[in-house]
């Protein structure tokens, strides 16, 4: 019988016990022989986040000491994971659910990751790339069930804790680092090169392999519900503001299209169109930081979905940096993330400026037309940015900059 401390609150009704762990190191550990032979020595179970930080998900952090046999001798082995669960709250839960941000999240990790390691294991030239996200442990869905007996929905989803590994997240009111931006844009030119690369050498479209990525349509109503509710806020921020008058004019003017410019800016473009996160920003981020190095990994995929790379860069570069460092290092960041892109095609066998006619000039065409999509995703966020005297700051500079630079305007999706 095994030693448990289970750290409760608000009575939450939390499902990790001994039964539930077990179930959970049997399929980590699948490969033993006896897997039935795993003892439990004694586990920890806290809130993963602050109260109200996760809206799509309850989240858990389990930290689990555990043997490979039932000898009291053997080696005792170590844990720690992070624990997705449906949210307690009832609202919550149905729009998780009905958008279904869990099992797309589930499918993430048990379907999109395995084929990409599978196909970079065939393909890859050099040294294997290591995914820039948390390995997964667990996962489990059952979609609900109305008739003829109501049962509810169930989703679980194990993964890594980074944490141990001295993985830490970002200041969002500071904003990142040059040096995070960089190892973020590097991380995610990862996924997007081997999920290029995948559709391309396997000529099988992305949306047609995994039909459950968030639908342009079904995401643009989402950002559209968003965006409605978060103008009117930011419309109220800018009127206390002098010498933005020209800027609230610019977003009323877009405002009775904003469906229009979210679904035009979201639907993918070949010949890049590719796996993207589409909620890449700072707090989906942890860093590492050592002698110099600067490690990114990337959390949160519930909104992955098949759209163009730059939707993601913008979004990061948006939201995420200091005006100054938009300013002076925008251009060279998109040059990084580019030559990273490009090497890992290259070692996955694909040119991406040979054989699919895209170059470093296109890349930055694409960028500037995804910054009015990443800007429209940042009002409907609005209430992270007001409120801080950094971050609002922020907003300003950027309001002013897109204005000056003409990205204000739908006119910018033909451009």
């Amino acid at each position: 019988m095994s030693e448990s401390e289970e750290e409760s609150s608000s009575g939450a009704d939390w499902p990790v016990n001994e039964e539930w762990l077990l179930a959970v190191l049997k399929e980590h550990h699948n490969e033993l022989p006896r897997p039935s032979s795993i003892t439990i020595v004694n586990f920890t179970v806290r809130p993963g986040c602050d109260a109200g930080e996760s809206v799509l998900s309850d989240i858990l952090a389990v930290s689990v000491k555990y043997r490979l046999m039932e000898d009291v001798n053997a080696e005792t082995f170590s844990l720690s994971f992070i624990v997705k669960l449906l949210p307690q709250d009832p609202f919550s839960r149905f729009f998780v659910t009905e958008a279904q941000f869990d099992l797309r999240e589930i499918k993430f990790y048990t379907q999109i990751v395995p084929d990409l390691e599978k196909f970079q294991s065939e393909h890859i030239q050099g040294a294997p790339i290591a995914l820039p996200i948390p390995k997964c442990y667990f996962a489990h869905y059952t979609a609900g069930v109305a008739d003829p007996e109501p049962i509810p929905p169930e989703s679980v989803l194990v993964l890594e804790n980074i944490k141990p590994r001295n993985f830490s997240g970002a200041e969002f009111s500071r904003g990142l680092t040059l040096q995070q931006t960089t190892a973020a844009m590097k991380a995610i030119a990862q996924i997007h090169a081997l999920s290029l690369a995948l559709k391309v050498k396997e000529a099988k479209s992305l949306s047609e392999r995994y039909p459950f990525l968030f639908q342009t349509s079904k995401a643009t109503d989402s950002y559209q519900q968003l965006v409605e509710r978060g103008l009117p806020q930011l419309a109220q921020f800018l009127e206390r503001r002098p010498g933005l008058e020209p800027v609230l004019e610019r977003l009323n003017a877009i405002r009775p299209n904003t469906k229009e410019v979210i679904e035009s800016l979201l639907l993918p473009e070949e010949p890049m169109s590719l796996i993207t996160h589409t909620d890449f920003w700072c707090n989906n981020l942890m860093f590492k930081e050592e002698e110099g190095i600067c490690e990114c990994i990337i959390l949160d995929w519930q909104m992955v979905t098949f759209s163009r790379p730059t939707n993601d860069l913008a979004l990061l570069l948006i939201s995420s940096v200091s005006a100054e460092l938009r300013r002076i290092h925008t251009e060279s960041l998109l040059d990084g993330y580019w030559e990273a892109l490009k090497s890992t095609c290259r070692q996955l066998k694909l040119d991406i400026e040979g054989e699919l006619d895209y170059d470093r000039n296109k890349l930055g065409l694409d960028y500037k037309r995804s910054q009015l999509l990443a800007l429209l995703l940042c009002i409907g966020s609005i209430d992270v940015a007001l409120g801080d005297p950094l971050t609002e700051d922020r907003l300003i500079e950027l309001l002013r900059d897109l204005y000056a630079d003409g990205i204000l305007s739908q006119d910018v999706i033909n451009n």
